[in-house]
């Protein structure tokens, strides 16, 4: 009887301590979560980053909210995501609101391109002198001579023009209005370069939030005009209208003509506020060279806090490790700019930072 007793003890001690051994083995096989936030301009190429680096590592898991970039860099900096996205990267005084430093990423490029909804317009030139005064509200009329003109044999409408455009805190704002203060001094004046900046009050302009909510509001718009990344035009086949570059080219969004635009491109030197060693990897092209260059590209950026637990800076690195080779494949076909060779070992460098 004794003998049993001490067998059966024995042998639940044995199970209990199996069971031990595996929620030990379970916790150190736990699932590390990555959450960001931010940028919706690079939201659909980030959908397949995220969802393919997660397949391939059973034990991270990457999720991204498209809200916007002001959205992402304000979720950074008060530490509710892990890592976030931003197509205006963070400026000096954003970064030094940041209480565990920050490593600032480019890790794709794209181009903004102006959609359209001109029934039986398949082909539209909007001149560099034009195309920002439609952002000013001073062309109002889609047969204004300055479009006609552009346009000869197109039989453009005698429509008011509706102007959609963000409603939101927006890095693909950035870039645009950056893009247009440049080569117009009325609209850097009138409206000027911001995230969010003071759209004319009038009533043909119509305030819709990020990429997708503009490009449906164009969609269901007769006679609308707003400003997309080209990855959403190319996914749903909304128009894109061929601006004149600096070279007084009229030039189609594409692969071709985004890097020709980004190929002048400069990095500054030295480092980001408040840091001895990353590197400041902040670069735009606001108004490109060169008679093949689209005239509005721009990297985005991925922004990682410098100090994150360990687990977490691994698969970080890991995550930009991803997105820098088997990611920048897939880049072209969802409509965005692969970076150059010498761009992504500079950010393979920056990478290894996260600690």
């Amino acid at each position: 009887m004794k003998e049993f007793s001490v067998s059966k003890i024995k042998t639940t001690a044995s199970i209990l301590c199996a069971v031990w051994l595996g929620l030990l083995g379970n916790q150190a096989s736990a699932e590390v979560r990555m959450q960001g936030s931010g940028a919706s301009f690079p939201f659909p190429i980030y959908s397949k980053w995220f969802r393919d680096f997660s397949k391939a590592n059973d034990n991270v898991r990457v999720d991204y909210q498209s809200k916007g970039s002001g959205a992402g860099i304000q979720d950074f900096t008060n530490q509710v995501v892990d890592f976030a996205g931003s197509d205006a990267a963070m400026n000096d005084e954003e970064i030094g609101q940041t209480k565990k430093g920050v490593v600032l990423l480019p890790i794709t490029a794209g181009e903004i391109v102006l959609t359209y909804n001109l029934p039986g317009v398949k082909e539209l030139k909007l001149p560099r002198d034009v195309y920002p005064l439609i952002f000013t509200g001073e062309v109002t009329q889609w047969n204004d001579p300055r479009i006609a003109n552009a346009n000869p044999g197109t039989k453009l409408p005698d429509k008011k023009i509706t102007v959609v455009v963000r409603s939101d805190s927006s890095g693909t704002t950035y870039v645009f209005t950056g893009h247009l203060a440049t080569i117009n001094s009325a609209f850097k004046d009138k409206v000027g370069q911001g995230k969010s900046p003071q759209w004319p009050g009038k009533t043909h302009f119509v305030k819709s939030p990020k990429n997708d909510g503009i490009t449906a509001t164009v969609k269901q718009t007769p006679g609308a005009i707003g400003y997309i990344e080209y990855g959403y035009a190319k996914l749903t086949g909304a128009p894109s209208a061929l601006l004149e570059n600096k070279s007084g080219k009229f030039v189609q969004p594409s692969d071709q003509s985004g890097s020709a635009a980004l190929a002048s491109a400069e990095f500054p030197d030295g480092t980001l506020p408040g840091s001895d060693d990353v590197p400041d990897l902040r670069a735009w092209v606001f108004d490109p060279k060169g008679a093949d260059a689209y005239p509005i590209a721009s990297f985005t950026w991925l922004m990682f806090p410098k100090d994150m637990p360990d687990d977490k800076a691994k698969a970080a690195r890991d995550l930009v490790e991803y997105c820098l080779t088997e990611g920048q494949e897939s880049a072209s076909s969802l409509g965005y700019v692969p970076l150059p060779d010498n761009v992504r070992e500079t950010v393979r460098k920056a990478a290894q930072l996260i600690q």
